[in-house]
């Protein structure tokens, strides 16, 4: 092999390298962002799973409250 073709194939792979490092980075990138993502949707989803207890404890204390009533106004009319 001339020293002309060794430069030749050398230049090659520095070129391919130089793309795998490129694909890496924003590979990387985009992963990080993926993962911010996800942080995201893991603390909305949370929130969400927080609310509905709220909601479902508020519920059944509206559910008590009227079934009190209820009962009373039962008592009341069977007097």
């Amino acid at each position: 092999m001339d020293q002309d073709t060794v430069l030749q194939q050398f230049e090659f792979l520095e070129n391919k390298i130089e793309r795998l490092i490129e694909a890496l980075k924003r590979h990387e990138s985009e992963n990080a962002e993926l993962k911010q993502l996800n942080e995201q949707l893991a603390a909305q989803l949370q929130e969400k799973e927080a609310g509905e207890k709220r909601n479902d404890a508020l519920k059944a204390l509206v559910k008590s409250r009227i079934d009190s009533l209820m009962g009373r106004l039962s008592e009341f009319t069977e007097e």
